[in-house]
């Protein structure tokens, strides 16, 4: 059951979905190991029951901390520096629905000039890996800034984030941390520098950090367009975050993956 769990999360399908691709897919029931000569592939209902399982028992959360913990293992997470960062998962705001209203738990929160219905993934990614090691999911109303403390490994030497986090170094619950914050320069701010020695060295040191932020960029990438997930499919905060931690514990696989199989091949010779 639980590699037809992890192909559904990684193609992105629902339980009857995944149901119907185990008998249409050769690739994907030779993953899952079933033999339809034998036996018969697991309805949605049997995969629902496994769900509810690992939600009710956190084993999402474990998954993760376990594929991190091996990764930790390889040298692929150094824990030296975290990125953090965060991004919209759209909700279906219709109320066309059994209770004819929309998620009591998902908020809205604008960005730019859009208004965005749903929640938010909050993630801290290790600097120099780019691999995910931490997993927050909140409404979409609540800040950025506010949910940087539990991102945090607390023994990393530097934070980068971008704008949004300006003014995180003054909280209440990050005075105790002892990280070098390199936050982003906002927008207008960085326009306004001074065409002289300063404010190009200024430049030059956004576009250092910009480079490093960069790579908490690379698991919404791997989330939203290879496993497709933009939009929440369960309702309530604690269905969709529980998987939050499936998903990114597979990004992380994707993203290293490579390197994971240079270190065997070094290891075999």
């Amino acid at each position: 059951m639980l590699r037809m769990y992890v192909a559904q999360q990684c193609f992105g399908l629902s339980d009857e979905g995944i149901e119907d691709a185990l008998y249409d897919s050769q690739a994907i029931r030779r993953f899952v190991g079933i033999d339809l000569a034998r036996e018969a592939a697991p309805d949605s209902t049997t995969l629902l029951k496994f769900r509810r399982l690992l939600e009710r028992h956190e084993l999402t959360r474990k998954l993760f901390d376990t594929i991190n913990a091996h990764l930790g293992e390889r040298g692929l997470i150094l824990r030296e520096g975290t990125v953090v960062d965060a991004t919209f998962i759209a909700a279906p705001p219709s109320t066309k629905n059994k209770a004819k209203t929309r998620d009591p738990e998902m908020h809205q929160a604008k960005k730019g000039n859009n208004w965005h219905f749903g929640m938010k993934a909050h993630i801290g990614v290790d600097a120099k890996s780019g691999l995910v090691h931490a997993v927050i999911g909140t409404a979409a109303n609540v800040s950025d800034v506010s949910q940087t403390h539990a991102l945090l490994y607390g023994e990393e030497s530097d934070v980068f984030g971008d704008a949004g986090y300006q003014g995180v170094e003054k909280r209440p619950e990050n005075q105790c941390s002892k990280a070098d914050w390199h936050i982003a320069m906002k927008r207008g701010k960085r326009k306004a520098l001074a065409n002289d020695a300063m404010g190009k060295l200024m430049e030059q040191f956004e576009k250092l950090k910009a480079s490093i932020r960069a790579k908490v960029e690379h698991p919404f990438h791997v989330l939203k367009n290879l496993f497709k997930h933009r939009k929440t499919r369960y309702r309530g905060l604690a269905k969709n975050e529980a998987q939050l931690f499936s998903l990114f514990a597979l990004v992380n696989l994707v993203l290293a993956r490579k390197r994971l199989k240079a270190l065997d091949t070094r290891g075999a010779s």
